[in-house]
């Protein structure tokens, strides 16, 4: 999220059909939520039988081929996600274009294509939440929090600092969504919890000061624009909820890209500050919106419409490992042992805070 789409990993709620009597089957399964990675179709199925009271689960999962078919998918709109950081990175570096009209541009179009996708899926939902007037000031809200901030902020990370240390920066988001959970069920971090929070804060320090605990490794301002993207990026799994469960992902996505790429119009002006392009950036260009950001969202939700968000949340972490993979390729970028050491840590806390 945008990366939208938030990029964003475990955003799932379960829902359970749970009255029970003699003659009930309970199915337990996993439904998604925001940035919609959509839901496990593996579960489980609780049979009380009539005649002993007694319980017993049955397993049922899609075939192996189809588990397959999903991790691949998962990987693949994954890696886009982290090539897009790079390619951001060459736009900015090598063609002068700012991040604050990439943003304006990316969030625009991806926005008309969420929409027309969404439109062809479910035009009911799409009209439904086009006549719903009372909620415009809620999607407005929901744009500005989620995705303006949460696209320019990344971007102005990348451009700060490297596609890299941007996206593991933004990694740092399940910290921010592990509290407020915390917050609302009224616990404690469990243990695995608390290990990844160690992990993390001891991966960042590592990052931001190369090793060097006497100085910062990387510009201030990195830092703030990537703590401000992981606080974006965890609006976006928490506040769209109710909206997607309401009209769906592709809808509530496009809506909420489009009014971010309008509001930015203004300020931006991107007719009149057009870059020098030539057939290598507008392709590059073609990539950001299309590929990297609305067709690694698109490749990433079916993935896990056939694995679970479980197993997708743990592949997903090919998204920072491409990214600094391809930032050491293709930008030049250099990272040290304390980088890579930071960088396995952040990802070992999102295995373990999932």
């Amino acid at each position: 999220l945008p990366h939208c789409v938030s990029h964003n990993v475990s955003h799932c709620a379960s829902r359970s059909v749970s009255r029970v009597t003699p003659h009930t089957v309970v199915i337990r399964q996993q439904v998604p939520r925001v940035a919609d990675r959509p839901g496990a179709i593996l579960g489980s199925v609780m049979r009380r039988t009539k005649k002993t009271g007694t319980s017993r689960i049955i397993s049922f999962s899609s075939d192996a081929r189809s588990i397959l078919a999903g991790m691949t998918l998962v990987l693949i709109g994954g890696a886009m996600w982290g090539c897009n950081a790079t390619i951001s990175k060459l736009l900015m570096n090598n063609y002068g274009v700012e991040p604050l009209w990439l943003a304006c541009v990316r969030e625009f179009f991806a926005g008309l294509l969420f929409l027309a996708v969404g439109g062809i899926m479910s035009p009911i939902k799409l009209a439904g939440a086009a006549k719903d007037v009372r909620a415009y000031p809620k999607y407005l809200m929901l744009a500005l929090c989620c995705v303006l901030i949460g696209q320019v902020s990344y971007l102005q990370s990348i451009s700060w600092t490297n596609s890299g240390t941007a996206t593991i920066l933004q990694s740092l988001n399940l910290l921010v969504v592990l509290a407020w959970v915390c917050i609302m069920s009224h616990r404690m971090p469990r243990k695995r919890e608390a290990i990844g929070v160690a992990l993390a804060f001891i991966g960042t320090v590592l990052i931001a000061t190369g090793g060097n605990l006497s100085t910062l490794a990387l510009p201030p301002q990195g830092l703030v624009w990537g703590a401000a993207n992981a606080i974006a990026t965890s609006a976006l799994s928490i506040l769209p909820t109710a909206m997607i469960a309401k009209w769906g992902n592709f809808v509530t996505n496009g809506i909420m890209f489009l009014i971010s790429g309008v509001l930015l119009c203004p300020f931006v002006q991107p007719w009149a500050h057009l870059p020098k392009f030539d057939v290598a950036s507008v392709s590059m260009l073609l990539f950001t919106v299309v590929l990297g950001t609305f067709g690694a969202y698109a490749l990433f939700m079916a993935g896990v419409m056939r694995i679970g968000s479980i197993r997708a949340t743990m592949l997903g972490t090919i998204e920072p490992v491409t990214a600094t993979l391809t930032a050491v390729l293709f930008t030049g970028v250099v990272f040290g042992p304390a980088d890579l050491v930071g960088f396995a840590l952040i990802i070992a806390m999102v295995l373990l805070v999932r």
